[in-house]
């Protein structure tokens, strides 16, 4: 079970789920709400997650990509924890999983009575499970070829945000797409970070990332655009919807919410890091703490779209 646990790489989970989370709460802010909806989308999005990280142990094993030359902690296939046919094994069981529950997360979003949307969310999770798989599976994996960011971008920014959002409400919310952006671009961001520190090891395995493609200069001028861009976002998102208390009493004081920018101190402070390193492989750690990063960004920014964090501050401080 530990090595199982280990090849599921739970450092990547919380990240996985910043879009579903912002998404629900956007809904909730709107007085939209449905917990089934929430939870088979959280299950559906953690099995994608697992499932991506189960086949790139797999692929990346049986392609010697992961070799004594890999930074970080050694994968499943590589040490010989889990042997190839196990692995392959619980990708299909996990593919098979995930997709009981997309389809469950359908049935409980539109209850047969929105045939299309049925159809075309099915379809989406089809695709992302495929997407997962053919990342560093088989023989032309596009992970190979520099396209990873786009599938991170798409299903756990646009996809996982938007998605989630449309299944409470039935219609689309245009204000939504700065916050699935900004979700979308930090967790490229995470998948840059990776593809820096394994700079080395995958060019000597002809594995194709950008940042193999454009050097580790670029990639760290990438990384910058990538991470602002979604701090930018992420504020003008909030300067538009207006996070503000406004309690009816004339006499109480209004005041904006913008607690959200708490997260953007460790997040600063990553860039700070990365902007001083001159070492790839002492990148490794930064991926976890931009991860949480971002589930605190998404944590922080949720809170605020339903006015919880300035119920709590007036409740307990008597805010006169």
């Amino acid at each position: 079970m530990k090595h199982w646990i280990e090849a599921a790489r739970v450092r990547t989970l919380p990240l996985s789920v910043s879009g579903i989370l912002v998404g629900s709460f956007y809904a909730m802010s709107q007085g939209i709400f449905n917990w089934k909806i929430v939870i088979f989308a959280l299950s559906t999005t953690l099995g994608l997650q697992i499932l991506s990280n189960f086949a790139n142990d797999y692929g990346d094993g049986m392609k010697g990509t992961d070799n004594e030359d890999r930074v970080g902690p050694k994968r499943a296939i590589q040490s010989g924890k889990i042997t190839p046919g196990a692995m392959r094994y619980a990708i299909f069981i996990t593919a098979f999983l995930t997709l009981v529950s997309a389809m469950l997360l359908i049935y409980f979003s539109f209850k047969g009575k929105y045939l299309y949307y049925s159809i075309i969310f099915f379809v989406l999770g089809i695709l992302a499970i495929a997407s997962a798989i053919r990342y560093t599976v088989g023989k032309n994996p596009y992970g190979y070829r520099g396209y990873g960011d786009v599938f991170v971008f798409i299903f756990f920014g646009i996809v996982s945000t938007f998605g989630i959002y449309f299944m409470f409400s039935k219609q689309m919310d245009w204000l939504l797409f700065l916050p699935a952006t900004a979700i979308g671009f930090l967790s490229v961001g995470v998948l840059n970070l990776n593809n820096m520190r394994d700079e080395e090891s995958d060019r000597k395995s002809n594995k194709n990332t950008l940042v193999v493609q454009k050097g580790g200069a670029w990639a760290k001028k990438y990384h910058f655009f990538l991470i602002i861009s979604a701090m930018v976002l992420m504020l003008v998102f909030a300067l538009i919807f207006d996070f503000s208390y406004r309690d009816p009493s004339p006499e109480t004081f209004n005041f904006d919410i913008y607690f959200f920018l708490i997260a953007y101190i460790p997040i600063i402070l990553h860039l700070v890091r990365v902007a001083k390193n001159k070492e790839p492989k002492l990148l490794d750690p930064e991926l976890k703490k931009l991860a949480l990063s971002t589930f605190l960004l998404s944590i922080l920014l949720s809170l605020s779209l339903i006015y919880f964090i300035s119920d709590l501050i007036i409740y307990y401080t008597n805010w006169p």
